[in-house]
């Protein structure tokens, strides 16, 4: 388990495979709001806290199979 105050702003988030997914703009409650830069339709995008797998250096791993927001980069899935 993890601190969620490790979580850092302008930290880099990554699915479980590594794939850049957003940049951590700040920690509101329990979730991460990723920056406008990288989503497509440059809106914030949220993702749970309970989605991240851990924290490693400056980066922040979401379990497998977390799914993304709709709009976030052009690594945006959503289940079908």
């Amino acid at each position: 388990m993890f601190e969620k105050i490790r979580i850092k702003e302008h930290m880099e988030v990554a699915d479980a495979t590594g794939q850049h997914v957003g940049t951590v703009d700040e920690v509101a409650d329990d979730r991460i709001k990723l920056t406008k830069s990288d989503a497509m339709d440059y809106q914030h995008h949220f993702v749970a806290l309970d989605a991240v797998e851990k924290i490693d250096d400056n980066r922040v791993y979401l379990k497998e199979g977390t799914p993304l927001p709709v709009g976030l980069g052009n690594k945006a899935t959503t289940p079908a």
